[in-house]
């Protein structure tokens, strides 16, 4: 496209602004077609207004439904094809900004795609107000 990303990096930006109502959201994204069965990865990076831990980011990963954190090896998409998870890994802060965190996710878009993550964050944000 003319600023230089692709139709389905503004694709991604977009849908997920879409969906949480926020059509400010500072997002970038960065898009790769690789030959994978089946299975979405995405490396993202959070900021938050204030410092979040690595342990309390990693804990409240772990205790949300749907969500497996992995601590000992970087998830991929061939072992979370057919699951209805999302896999989240290498977990760190980042480098450039005090209150960033990085991370890895991996899960089957087509068992677990962006509508049903959208569903269970609201619930999730309904019940624990």
């Amino acid at each position: 496209m003319e600023n230089g990303y692709t139709t389905e990096e503004m694709k991604m930006q977009n849908e997920g602004r879409k969906i949480l109502h926020l059509p400010d959201l500072l997002v970038t994204c960065t898009c790769v077609r690789v030959p994978v069965y089946r299975s979405h990865s995405i490396a993202v990076t959070v900021i938050t207004e204030e410092p979040v831990s690595v342990e309390a980011a990693e804990n409240a990963i772990a205790a949300f439904d749907g969500d497996i954190l992995v601590t000992d090896h970087t998830p991929t998409p061939l072992e979370n094809s057919d699951k209805d998870i999302v896999q989240v890994g290498r977990l760190r802060r980042d480098l450039t900004n005090p209150n960033g965190l990085t991370l890895w996710c991996t899960g089957d878009q087509i068992r677990k795609g962006a509508a049903t993550n959208a569903v269970q964050i609201m619930e999730y944000l309904e019940n624990n107000k």
